[in-house]
């Protein structure tokens, strides 16, 4: 078995370990002088789409945030179409107006939240899927899975049909979300892979928005377009997604695992609007080898899925429980009893009219978009940790007082009580914008190491939808049998989370992927907490300027030729 990479009219191959004459330090002689001698001659900036440096970033953030964009506007989409009378009458048995008790709830919030099924499984496909054909690849069966299930949502007459149709685009989206902040995390230069992170959270809400005002410029039409257009609408954004996935560079750090060493400093370099040879582009290319090495030979009986759920060397399985609970902790905050049900809980619990109930939908859409660039400015100055334990701070505080105002504005009709409960809709929001939306989707990927990045991902992207399937599905169930205390639960959950946060997530900001799995490493098995202290304590990396001539023909001629662990 062999693996191929190119370098203009050149070709290697690189077959198995136990195929390849080693010498006696465990190298391949013949490979790596071919490779660092090529390597060597390479001066020129390679580009991708016509474009390096800056502008190829602008290419891989616009593609990655457009797929977030259609996860928020997928997310909100439905929240308003619930009460709509031709929505209603066309799914009479999910229609909670005219008949509010707790089968049709249960009913109405299984359609809601069996999406989030799909998306989990979706996630879990990419325990295999993204490792073994690449990131753009995943990506790209996650749009057109995702087409093919707005053309059914959009058309259908039965429940039956809807419910086939969000499974469909859950699995899309699943695959998705799993997949793109991986491939952001792994092209993204490490000064700015937060920012580009939250900015792609930011489309989150933006997409979330976005959907209110469809769906509220389609609440003044009466026929079926009323509900069939905001859902086909979601089409627009896998096919905008779809032409650039052939054309752009997959991860370096991906192709780096399939032993692809050369495509990957070619992709660094154009990310970095450099040569391929240069020093910075040498010297992360050693960082990754090595890194690549010591989990090969640190878990050489091992394979599969059991590599996951080992500590081995860089503390595997500790980073993939840290990934997993910060998805988790992100749906048990309680957002999204908020985002689904926005309009619902204006209209019914709340009491304002059909009308109104969708311009604050929709406001509170926009202002939780807003809110969301407030990471994207603060998240490399404060870092990961003080905005998460800001985040639960205040969500805690906003669902406690959103018991006390909702309960009197029920019992009373008093208006004052009602928007003041409102308003707290919006702040709760902003807190979770500041810490918890786009947070999650960074700290897995720059928590876990390359070997098992994209199936840890997907594990921790699983977990967010069946929390999510979760809260979605028990929302209307809890309204109808605890209604105001609803709110309770969320608020003793995200009080609990603060202290989780401060005892076991590390500080991230400024660290190189590969750093995070020497400050694991260091970190007693039998003490997970004594990770944050580390962090802290371990000085950050200085800029790379190496003298390629000095180190980087040693180092090449240093790669070890494996097998990877799928």
């Amino acid at each position: 078995m062999t693996t191929s990479f190119s370098v203009g009219e050149q070709e290697y191959e690189a077959k198995n370990f136990k195929d390849r004459q080693l010498d006696s330090n465990g190298e391949d002689s013949e490979l790596s002088e071919k490779f660092t001698n090529d390597i060597g001659n390479m001066d020129e900036c390679p580009k991708f789409l016509g474009c390096s440096g800056n502008k190829l970033q602008l290419v891989t953030s616009f593609m990655c945030s457009t797929g977030f964009l259609l996860f928020g506007y997928d997310q909100g989409v439905m929240g308003s179409l619930l009460t709509l009378p031709r929505f209603r009458e066309t799914f009479p048995s999910i229609d909670t107006v005219k008949n509010p008790d707790s089968h049709t709830s249960t009913v109405q919030g299984f359609v809601v939240a069996v999406y989030e099924v799909g998306c989990l499984f979706g996630a879990l496909t990419n325990l295999k899927i993204s490792d073994r054909f690449g990131r753009l690849k995943s990506i790209t069966l996650g749009c057109i899975l995702m087409v093919i299930g707005g053309v059914i949502q959009a058309s259908a007459f039965s429940i039956t049909q809807l419910i086939v149709g969000r499974i469909v685009s859950g699995l899309g989206n699943g695959m998705n979300t799993s997949s793109i902040p991986v491939y952001q995390s792994e092209t993204a230069r490490r000064e700015v892979r937060g920012k580009l992170v939250m900015l792609s959270g930011a489309l989150i809400t933006g997409g979330v928005a976005l959907s209110y005002w469809v769906d509220f410029g389609m609440y003044f039409t009466n026929g079926d377009e009323s509900f069939r257009f905001p859902i086909a609408f979601q089409i627009i954004f896998p096919l905008a997604i779809l032409p650039l996935l052939g054309k752009l560079p997959d991860s370096p750090r991906w192709l780096a695992s399939k032993k692809k060493f050369v495509e990957a400093a070619r992709v660094f370099a154009a990310f970095n609007d450099t040569s391929v040879n240069d020093s910075e582009i040498m010297e992360e290319l050693r960082m990754i080898r090595r890194s690549l090495a010591q989990e090969h030979f640190a878990q050489k009986k091992s394979n599969g899925l059991r590599t996951l759920l080992k500590q081995g060397k860089h503390r595997n399985f500790q980073r993939l429980m840290l990934g997993f609970w910060s998805q988790v902790f992100q749906q048990i905050t309680g957002i999204n009893l908020i985002t689904y049900y926005a309009g619902t809980i204006f209209e019914r619990y709340i009491g304002m009219s059909a009308l109104n109930s969708r311009i604050l939908a929709a406001c509170n859409g926009t202002e939780y978009f807003l809110a969301s660039f407030i990471a994207f400015f603060t998240i490399e100055h404060f870092g990961r940790r003080k905005l998460m334990m800001f985040g639960a701070c205040g969500q805690s505080l906003c669902m406690a007082l959103l018991t006390v105002l909702t309960l009197y504005a029920n019992k009373d009709n008093n208006g004052g009580f009602g928007i003041g409960a409102a308003i707290l809709l919006f702040v709760f929001n902003t807190f979770f914008a500041i810490g918890w939306l786009g947070m999650t989707w960074l700290l897995p990927a720059e928590l876990t190491p390359l070997s098992i990045r994209a199936p840890a991902n997907a594990i921790s992207t699983a977990g967010n939808w069946a929390f999510n399937f979760m809260v979605v599905m028990i929302t209307p169930i809890a309204f109808t049998n605890i209604g105001s205390y609803t709110y309770t639960i969320f608020a003793v959950i995200n009080a609990l989370i603060l202290p989780c946060v401060y005892s076991l997530y590390p500080e991230t900001k400024g660290r190189s992927l590969e750093q995070m799995d020497d400050i694991f490493a260091s970190c007693p098995t039998t003490k997970p907490w004594k990770v944050v202290s580390i962090a802290r304590n371990t000085p950050y990396e200085k800029k790379l300027v190496s003298d390629i001539e000095s180190f980087s023909k040693p180092e090449i001629e240093n790669i070890e030729i494996y097998p990877s662990v799928n």
